[in-house]
């Protein structure tokens, strides 16, 4: 059952729930108002009715007063006297026998129902009066008896009396015209529902239209219309435009990864084979030539060692797998790193400075492995007789990390791509041409998965400046090193 259907059913059961009770409550409103004004006019005319006595026998002067109130003037002992506006042919009742059995409001079953706070305001009558109804074979009367004293005596009883006849043939028809009304309102909340619901949701058959769409032809660079209206039909729409926006750009990026990490690998691959592939057809080729052959095929195989390292990095980091942090000593991995470095200076000066003993949490493994990629990218791009400064401080309620080069730097329009896989600018081709370009990638993702960042400045031929922030831990630790291991260092490997 669509969504289109069953929100039309539901407004529809609502509506048949809520429209019998309006129903019933509007037409018992409605009949028991309509006698109270009755009773009303009734109680009114009898109040204002003038009873003159001559000869000590009162009798009626005045009674009508415009309205359709037809007055009766009884005796104390029930004998009728005078009346008005032709009552000659109604029955003679007893006023004492209304005044003994009196009759409540008059109401059907259904005005019956009314709640006590939703009845219109209560007659005031006097408390000995009552009312009655009497019945004739043309209609009914409405009766109210009201007895009057002279000199504290009882003198007699005044009767009022009006026909029911219009207002029964009224209410008769109001309560037929009100299921009818309700089922041509229900009839039109249902269409009126369908009709609404199918506008509403006309943006979301839209949707589904174009996700089939997409689907079927795979192409996520499709857009779905965006309502005029913001209302949450629009902000869906704009945030499924921004879902199929971040698809094509991961499958855009999927496509160039698979595509560079292919060509970097077709590398390596095709450099051993042909090695291989020499060193089986020539078997018995110089001792020296074969070393040479042998230690290019040991150079690829490290290389792509290395590159297959990096894309299982990567491929954990796309994963969104966790590290496993704890407390360390983030002082103790950079000196270890700048052991480390030395292995891969030619002819550069590596010093720390400043330096300060200081703890993060985190994995140190990975730590380690940042510091190195940040040394690594600075010697290689530093010329002999260059600089590079490693420095360790805390900054605020962070650590920063510091690597400093005086080496070749990085051109200004290669800033903006420098922490994107696979990519290395120009220079950097020419300088390192077994690098993979995927440092600076693999050193972004271990820095936020340690909740810093990472920040790099750069001037052609003034060199490069890297910035790595981290979080500092929730107290300072006691430094393992001693005053003298805390001292800025310096090396300079020939």
């Amino acid at each position: 059952m669509s969504i289109r259907l069953r929100l039309t059913l539901w407004y529809g059961a609502l509506f048949s729930f809520i429209l019998p009770l309006v129903t019933v409550l509007s037409y018992a409103i409605h009949a028991r108002g309509q006698y109270a004004d009755l009773d009303r006019m009734l109680v009114i005319s009898a109040d204002h009715a003038m009873v003159e006595a001559t000869d000590s026998s009162p009798h009626l002067v005045q009674g009508k007063n415009g309205l359709l109130i037809a007055l009766r003037l009884y005796s104390p002992d029930g004998v009728l006297r005078e009346s008005t506006l032709g009552t000659e042919a109604l029955p003679v009742i007893d006023p004492r026998i209304v005044l003994q059995t009196p009759s409540g409001p008059v109401s059907d079953v259904i005005t019956q129902l009314l709640p006590p706070l939703l009845s219109p305001a209560p007659v005031t009558a006097d408390p000995h009066s009552a009312f009655g109804l009497l019945t004739t074979p043309e209609q009914r009367w409405r009766v109210y008896v009201l007895p009057f004293q002279r000199v504290g005596t009882l003198a007699g009883y005044i009767e009022a009396l009006t026909p029911l006849g219009r207002v029964d043939a009224s209410i008769g028809t109001f309560r037929l015209m009100l299921p009818l009304l309700g089922l041509a309102s229900m009839l039109a909340a249902l269409i009126g529902c369908w009709a609404i619901t199918s506008k509403a949701l006309r943006p979301i058959a839209s949707m589904i239209q174009t996700a089939q769409a997409i689907a079927s032809s795979r192409d996520p660079s499709r857009r779905i219309e965006v309502p005029a209206h913001r209302d949450e039909m629009g902000r869906l729409a704009t945030t499924f435009n921004e879902m199929l926006g971040s698809l094509e750009a991961a499958s855009r990026a999927q496509q160039r990864f698979v595509a560079d990490a292919s060509h970097e690998l077709r590398a390596p691959l095709t450099a051993i084979g042909g090695n291989l592939e020499l060193l089986n057809r020539h078997q018995h080729m110089p001792e020296a030539e074969r070393q040479e052959v042998l230690a290019e095929v040991t150079r690829e195989t490290e290389r792509l060692t290395r590159l297959v390292a990096d894309l299982l990095a990567l491929a954990r980091a796309d994963a969104g797998m966790p590290l496993k942090q704890h407390r360390v000593d983030l002082d103790v991995i950079v000196l270890d790193a700048f052991r480390s470095a030395h292995q891969l200076a030619h002819d550069q000066t590596l010093i720390i400075d400043p330096f300060e003993p200081l703890e993060v949490n985190g994995d140190e493994d990975r730590l380690k492995q940042l510091l190195l990629i940040l040394l690594d990218n600075a010697l290689k791009y530093t010329p002999g007789g260059g600089q590079v400064r490693l420095g360790l401080h805390r900054c605020d309620a962070s650590v920063e990390l510091l690597v400093h080069d005086t080496g070749i730097g990085i051109a200004p329009e290669h800033l903006p791509h420098i922490f994107e896989r696979f990519y290395r600018a120009d220079p950097a081709r020419s300088r390192d041409p077994a690098g993979t370009g995927l440092g600076l990638s693999i050193a972004q993702w271990i820095t936020a998965q340690h909740g810093g960042a990472i920040t790099i400045e750069s001037q052609p031929g003034k060199g490069t400046r890297v910035r790595v922030r981290l979080p500092l831990s929730n107290s300072i630790p006691q430094s393992p090193l001693s005053l003298s291991s805390a001292k800025p260092q310096q090396a300079r490997i020939q």
